[in-house]
């Protein structure tokens, strides 16, 4: 690819945070409680009151169905389907607990108090039926196949029988991660108002776990932390926050997981091929436990891991991870594909980024923050439906997928979306105190609110419409004590042209990590005003400065590509030229909006917010090019074209594998065997013990089955057979970074003679999976 040197790429990293701090700069800080700050209107606010709508919808009683029927009583309501009809059931429950606890925080509506207390009643009742301590609505599969009550996975756990694959324990799915969302919202409902009733909860729950891990060895502990457990280290880390009592640090100290966090503390990027958000909640319980016991390792490993993700594994939008998954430092660009940014990923990364800014502020931090609340959480809410979305697809032409309100789509990210949507005042403003004793209030996120600074008795209200216009206003609408130091964020992307202004006067200011403050004495009624430029620029993908993408402030902008329900079959749109920004024209609109006029091909486009495009398909990143690079590009274009058509005219059949008409045609049959998509390809895959298998037709003479396969696959090793006779061994290893490929395998003309059908058979070596194949076709071999 030819690239274009005379542009300027502006690229603006989340700069290391903490290097130097300032004289008198709060080594502490903590947000503003979120019972103290009202939005006012917004999308954020829109998105709370849709959020407020879709919970109270729900039925606490389906919800509890599982809780009641493994603890011996009738169930009031059924069982919802989706994910809380399978082994994972019950995890949808603490999330939404702790959904309730917050938009009781947000709006102070009571029925959402009301209800969370229910559930905790329900989940006591359910819990003294037990008797030793467990209550739960997660299940395992039995031999014959049908959903028993899990809890017996934790005997044959405590016996020492662990079998996982590392979403698996013992036939359950991730149980040790459902356990930690009832045990997160029980602790949430304590904290919030003082359910006594939830602490005891949480209390039998932890004790029950404790006599399951105090069954294991070491070398077992680490066999069965293998598996997903989610953050349960931090909810034990937090009970002994709670209760004083030293055993519950014992445990989460205990809940270690070796593999994964003994690079990080030893400040290594090991990350790639580790599924991302089984890591991000362990590295959270690793904050807490430094919190409280000040053990510097931790810590190391929460700061380096937080710097690692935010800007050497993170797209434009602030989201991470390709199907789930991390990959190599600093290749985002081989990665731009329809599975990108798991929500529950960015919702953890905010609660990691939170952790870190209380230690000690920095813009730095608040700086991503803002990027991936903007452009990822809020794009994963569909306000128009409430329904939410599990990744953010990122590849050019690919339509968002959001959860069915009325339905039953229960996934992991439905769980932490219910979360993320009903508390974005809690990170807004922040309080602190400077080594000599004065006090500090952030202004860290620049969303339309009031608040109540109780304890400078300040009464505040922050209007604005950024970030489509760049002016903030904040007004002082009751000061009791005014003495204190207004630390307003300058972003880094601002180059410090953040222009500050009291009550119509330009101010004295220091600066300090990131931050404009002001220090003087407050009265009711000042008018503070700040105005934050709000260019365009483009921002490198890491892995290749020739893809691009286009910001505006904290604002990823995206090419729109036309609605989500109508097929988008065009060509990648590119870039072409020596200055692109130049043909941006902004159109007339109550949101930015632009139009792309002569550097685009194949053809002129709009640009509008990226997380706005709900219900639109959208182009990101862009492949920049000079116009002689282009016509490079076209000719490699054409000469894939003619390859293609050669190989169209040779095929005797084609098998478009995970598509469902091609599937049945074929007479597909398989066995621990899923579809999958990827990069617009549809495939499908086997896991251990599994096959697919599929007839094609067949003619005389020398064959070749050719199978297509994406170049940048982890270890995995599996066979090809047709009519039971092995023509292939195929290991996938990061083949062809960054690609697709294709494989021949000859077929042997004995095992065609005579036949006009053949049946070709996939099949993974133990402990491998098959796959993705994404499609084979039966061709004649080249003469």
């Amino acid at each position: 690819m030819a690239g274009v040197a005379a542009l300027a790429v502006c690229s603006v990293p989340f700069r290391g945070f903490a290097a130097v701090i300032a004289p008198r700069f709060p080594i502490r800080a903590e947000p503003l409680p979120l019972t103290d700050v009202r939005l006012r209107p917004s999308d954020y606010a829109t998105a709370v009151e849709v959020n407020r709508d879709y919970l109270l919808s729900l039925s606490a009683d389906r919800f509890l169905h599982n809780f009641r029927k493994y603890a011996g009583l009738e169930p009031k309501a059924p069982i919802y389907g989706g994910w809380e009809s399978d082994t994972i059931a019950g995890h949808t429950l603490g999330h939404y607990i702790t959904a309730l606890v917050l938009v009781w925080q947000q709006t102070g509506d009571a029925e959402c108090r009301t209800r969370a207390d229910y559930i905790v009643s329900e989940l006591a009742l359910c819990q003294s039926r037990r008797e030793d301590g467990y209550v739960g609505a997660l299940g395992r599969k039995n031999a014959q196949g049908a959903i028993v009550d899990g809890r017996e996975v934790f005997d044959e756990v405590r016996q020492g029988r662990i079998k996982s694959g590392g979403f698996d324990l013992n036939g359950s799915w991730a149980p040790l991660y459902t356990v930690h969302k009832t045990f997160a919202g029980l602790l949430d409902v304590h904290q919030a108002w003082g359910n006594e009733l939830a602490l005891k909860v949480a209390i039998g729950l932890a004790g029950y776990f404790e006599g399951v891990f105090s069954a294991l060895d070491d070398a077992q502990m680490q066999e069965m932390l293998g598996c997903e457990y989610g953050g349960l280290n931090e909810s034990y880390a937090e009970l002994y926050a709670r209760t004083g009592d030293v055993r519950w640090l014992k445990v989460s100290e205990r809940l270690y997981d070796r593999r994964v966090l003994d690079p990080l503390v030893a400040q290594e990027d090991k990350l790639a091929n580790f599924h991302a958000n089984t890591q991000i909640p362990k590295i959270i319980g690793l904050a807490r436990i430094h919190e409280l016991t000040g053990k510097e390792a931790p810590g190391r490993a929460a700061r380096f891991f937080w710097d690692r993700v935010t800007n050497h594994h993170s797209y434009v939008i602030g989201g991470n991870a390709d199907r789930e998954y991390f990959f190599e430092p600093d290749q985002i660009a081989l990665h731009v594909t329809e599975s990108t940014c798991e929500h529950c990923n960015t919702y953890n990364m905010l609660k990691l980024t939170r952790k870190l800014y209380s230690w000690q502020p920095d813009a730095a931090l608040f700086d991503y923050y803002e990027r991936a609340h903007l452009n990822h959480v809020m794009s994963a809410q569909n306000p128009a439906t409430g329904g939410f979305t599990y990744m953010t697809p990122l590849m050019s032409g690919t339509a968002r997928g959001y959860s069915e309100p009325g339905g039953e789509e229960f996934w992991c990210c439905v769980g932490s979306g219910m979360e993320s949507h009903a508390k974005h005042g809690e990170s807004i403003f922040w309080a602190g105190n400077d080594p000599a004793g004065g006090d500090t209030l952030f202004v860290n996120l620049y969303i339309p609110a009031t608040a109540q600074w109780k304890k400078k008795g300040v009464g505040l209200t922050l209007d604005t419409e950024y970030p489509f216009k760049p002016e903030v206003k904040l007004t002082l609408d009751a000061v009791k004590q005014g003495a204190f130091t207004l630390a307003l964020r300058i972003p880094a992307w601002a180059n410090g042209r953040g222009a500050i202004t009291v009550n119509g006067v330009p101010v004295p200011q220091r600066t300090a990590n990131g931050y404009a403050m002001i220090e003087r004495r407050w009265k009711k009624g000042d008018v503070i005003a700040l105005n934050l430029p709000l260019d365009l620029r483009l921002e490198s993908a890491p892995g290749s400065e020739d893809l691009v993408a286009v910001v505006r402030g904290p604002m990823v902008m995206a090419a729109d590509l036309g609605p989500a329900e109508m097929e988008w079959t065009a060509v990648e749109p590119a870039m072409v030229g020596s200055d692109l920004l130049a043909g941006f024209r902004p159109q007339v609109s109550d949101r930015p909006r632009y139009l792309a006029q002569g550097v685009i091909r194949p053809g002129n486009l709009t640009f509008v917010p990226f997380y706005s495009q709900y219900d639109r398909r959208s182009a990101v990143y862009f492949k920049r090019f000079s116009e002689s690079g282009w016509k490079q590009e076209e000719a490699s274009f054409l000469a894939e074209q003619a390859r293609q058509k050669d190989i169209a005219a040779r095929s005797i059949d084609v098998m478009h594998l995970g598509e469902m008409q091609p599937e049945r045609d074929h007479k597909l049959t398989s066995d621990i065997s899923y579809p999958v998509s990827y990069r617009g390809r549809n495939g499908r895959d086997a896991r251990s013990g599994g096959f697919f298998e599929f007839t094609m037709k067949v003619k005389p003479g020398p064959l070749v089955l050719q199978a297509s396969y994406w170049g940048d696959e982890r270890l995995r090793k599996f066979d090809i057979l047709v009519d039971g006779t092995k023509i292939g061994t195929q290991t996938l290893d990061h083949d062809k970074p960054g690609k697709f490929f294709d494989v021949d395998y000859p077929v042997p003309e004995a095992v065609t003679r005579g036949k006009s059908t053949v049946q070709v058979r996939v099949v993974p070596h133990d402990r491998n999976s098959a796959g993705p194949v994404f499609g084979m076709r039966m061709v004649t071999a080249k003469k």
